[in-house]
């Protein structure tokens, strides 16, 4: 088996000492000659240098790196918020360790373990599947730092927190199908709500109750496309109802194909909106009117606030609401 290339290769191939290598590649070197420092970078680039992890790690007392626990990698709305964490994260001089349990919450606790075993500095976690005061005491007891997403609605998180404005989201919705002059409405959601997924309920119905005259209908159902097109053939035999508020994007897919399945045209016979504005929402015909909350800002900004209190465990703590924005497209039509 070929031995791995090491930092005493590099220093020989340079004709300088370990330690020269060492600090000018943790960009320590500047008492060095440029031609020094130049000598060492050609030798680890004609070597193909990696330096070792664990070598570092003991040098750092960091690994540099954030876990991510993400419930379902094949969800548009993630991958967008992966692509934010990355971005941000390769900017600070992080890695991200990315894990999708597939909302299995065993799965989602063996990765967490590992994690910790793999020394991540802080983490990301997205999931109503895990125990919030568990992982509180876990990663407290183990001084990570942590952003929770998604949490349930029955236990709060202590830390920072970030949010989109979901309650605002839902009012949105319903106000502006109350002007499309609809007062026949249903929504399609899970029976066991996340927070968000909640909140998002809680502000269309808020929005509804003041105003005489209208009906909202629970149906309930899985959070995915397969959810959506179930929920259609529960929709149809609401003989009034004329607009259907999806609790996201992937639901309102689901929706599109279960009404076409039931010969329902969109938006002839029912106004669509849902919840997300994931990219291929442009894509459907007719296209979209959803809300749009910033998921690559979101995972920007969980990076930064993850990394932050990496460097700063004491600075008090923040608490972010992002705001969300109704995007009207052709899925909805005045009645």
């Amino acid at each position: 088996m070929a031995r791995k290339v090491t930092i005493r290769d590099v220093a020989q191939a340079a004709g300088v000492s370990v330690t020269t290598v060492s600090q000018i590649l943790n960009n320590k070197g500047e008492r060095f000659s440029p031609l020094t420092r130049q000598k060492v970078r050609d030798a680890r680039k004609r070597l193909n240098y990696v330096p070792d992890f664990n070598a570092q790690y003991l040098i750092r007392r960091s690994s540099r790196t954030i876990g991510v626990l993400i419930p379902d990698l094949g969800n548009p709305f993630f991958s967008q918020f992966i692509t934010g964490i990355q971005n941000k994260a390769m900017e600070l001089g992080y890695v991200p360790l990315i894990f999708g349990f597939d909302n299995n919450s065993q799965r989602a606790s063996q990765y967490l373990e590992e994690l910790i075993k793999r020394a991540a500095d802080g983490m990301i976690i997205a999931s109503d599947i895990l125990d919030t005061t568990d992982i509180d005491q876990t990663l407290r007891a183990n001084h990570i730092p942590y952003i929770l997403l998604d949490r349930s609605a029955t236990s709060v998180s202590e830390g920072d927190h970030l949010m989109v404005n979901d309650r605002d989201g839902g009012r949105q919705v319903a106000e502006f199908l109350l002007e499309q002059g609809h007062r026949d409405l249903a929504v399609v959601m899970p029976q066991q709500a996340s927070l968000n997924i909640h909140k998002r309920w809680e502000g269309f119905e808020t929005a509804l109750q003041s105003v005489a005259g209208t009906h909202i209908h629970q149906i309930f159902t899985s959070l995915d496309k397969e959810g959506g097109r179930a929920a259609a053939a529960k929709v149809v035999k609401l003989p009034n109802v004329s607009a259907v508020f999806a609790i996201n994007d992937e639901v309102a897919m689901g929706l599109y194909r279960g009404l076409k399945d039931c010969g329902r045209q969109i938006p002839d016979d029912y106004s669509i909106v849902g919840f997300d504005d994931i990219e291929i929402d442009q894509y459907l015909r007719p296209t979209l009117t959803t809300v749009h909350q910033p998921t690559l800002t979101l995972g920007e900004q969980a990076t930064e606030m993850v990394i932050a209190r990496i460097k700063s465990p004491s600075k008090p703590l923040q608490t972010i609401k992002l705001p969300v924005e109704l995007v009207v497209r052709e899925s909805t039509r005045k009645i």
